[in-house]
């Protein structure tokens, strides 16, 4: 579950699913002295970058993230400015003493929430997601409680009675993908760990809308740029979709409200309910927004570990023994060397001082996620899944290991996600057998801002 990150407008993605990198002298520009007293500069000045057209550059960025922020790196070095929609200027970081200096800078200067501003339209006006500063301060201490400590360890038997309920759907003896098989399960756990369902009318009705609510591609959000999309096709049945997710959400919560076993429950909504939050439709904001946070970014760390684990014996031995640091450890290993998500993002409201570089408001500063995580600098052989670097070599700092975010805007779910993806893994490794459908290893594919396995984790499961 991770709210680092959600998805923001972009234009028609190429019609290949993963872009080439251009060759390197496409994207050479001319490079900027560095160090210059910002009392000498006549205006502010970036970090270099490719001089590629911004179309081609947003399309690089959404379609091939992975190779276009690389080639960059070999280029310009740790930091370096990228054009690209929806944010424009954005600096791509990969430095953690400037990772921290964002994490933990002003927050009143490094925004998040406007970034996000324009779901508010599934997501609603107050979701922790598009709110900044104070008022986002105020709704994550809100929200805090039932992701941490003892409340999150309360879900485990929720999560392995799902997990085990979806294993026996799973096919014998035939291929399959395991990333469609880890959506049903983490919208599950959401249906009931968070929303506190089970079975009923609305339950089952929830089950069939909200999948469709969640799923924001390129071709929905530009319903939020050009509004009179609205009225047509995919967009006016999105609309349709989502006005039911929210009829039945808020019945749901006011049915809470008057539920003789409030005091007994232990979903997340009660919890919330219980802690006084008394405005109904801040809740149904809250709960969707934990939803599409918590969903997608869930199901595609979990079908990269299987991915991972199942083309490396060693490792995949140990961790059918079912300790559950060593599970750990794998979840962290597949979050770094799989990130979900390429990057993390922060608008600035006022101008910097970031590396000897003076960036002007208005800039998005973006610490790479894939970039640090992929530093030899930082890890020792990066690109080998090697989970034991997690509880020998100490690997991995609150800036450098940054899958969930940092400083304040954390993923506020980052233990919940975790705990679910351990429990996950010891649930399907004790309880069935299952193999890569073929040796080589699947490639990364962008899938709106999540990066997935391009073939789904395809799998053979064998007892």
């Amino acid at each position: 579950m991770s709210t680092t990150a959600t998805p923001t407008p972009v234009p028609a993605q190429a019609t290949r699913e993963s872009a080439d990198a251009p060759p390197a002298a496409a994207l050479a520009s001319p490079v900027p002295k560095r160090g210059t007293p910002a009392s000498a500069l006549a205006r502010p000045v970036l970090p270099p970058g490719p001089r590629l057209p911004v179309t081609a550059q947003t399309i690089l960025v959404w379609n091939s993230s992975v190779h276009y922020l690389k080639l960059c790196q070999r280029l310009y070095g740790p930091v370096f400015t990228i054009r690209a929609l929806p944010w424009g200027r954005a600096v791509v970081i990969n430095d953690s003493a400037l990772v921290k200096q964002i994490f933990t800078g002003d927050p009143a200067v490094y925004h998040a929430g406007d970034g996000n501003s324009l779901l508010a339209p599934v997501l609603g006006e107050r979701s922790v997601l598009v709110l900044d500063e104070d008022t986002h301060l105020q709704a994550r201490k809100r929200l805090l409680p039932p992701f941490h400590g003892d409340s999150v360890r309360r879900y485990g038997e929720v999560v392995e009675r799902i997990v085990s309920e979806e294993i026996a759907r799973w096919p014998l003896g035939e291929p399959f993908s395991l990333h469609p098989r880890m959506r049903a399960i983490t919208l599950e756990v959401i249906l009931q760990a968070v929303i506190g369902l089970t079975d009923g009318e609305r339950a089952r009705a929830l089950r069939k809308v909200l999948p469709s609510t969640v799923e924001i591609g390129p071709t929905i959000m530009a319903m939020w740029v050009y509004e009179s999309l609205e009225r047509f096709g995919p967009w006016r049945r999105y609309r349709r979709h989502v006005a039911e997710a929210n009829r039945l959400l808020r019945e749901e919560i006011a049915a809470r409200r008057r539920d003789e076993r409030l005091q007994e429950r232990e979903d997340v909504l009660s919890q919330l309910v219980r802690a006084g939050e008394t405005d109904d439709e801040e809740l149904r904001d809250q709960i969707m927004t934990l939803l599409l946070a918590g969903h997608e970014t869930t199901t595609t760390g979990l079908a990269w570990a299987f991915e991972r684990l199942l083309r490396n014996p060693e490792t995949l031995s140990r961790a059918r023994e079912g300790d559950d640091d060593y599970l750990d450890a794998v979840v962290k290993e597949t979050l770094r060397v799989r990130p979900v998500i390429p990057a993390v993002l922060r608008q600035l409201q006022a101008p910097i001082e970031l590396g000897g570089w003076q960036i002007p408001a208005g800039v998005t500063v973006m610490p790479s996620i894939s970039l640090m995580h992929a530093d030899a600098s930082l890890f020792d052989e990066p690109e080998r899944f090697r989970p034991e670097r997690f509880l020998e070599d100490g690997a991995g700092s609150t800036y450098t290991w940054i899958p969930f975010g940092g400083g304040r805007r954390r993923c506020l779910g980052a233990a919940f996600a975790s705990f679910e993806m351990r429990v996950a893994l010891r649930t399907i490794l004790q309880r069935t057998t299952l193999r890569a459908d073929r040796p080589r290893a699947e490639r990364v594919r962008s899938h709106h801002i999540t990066l997935v396995p391009a073939r789904g984790a395809r799998v053979v499961r064998e007892a």
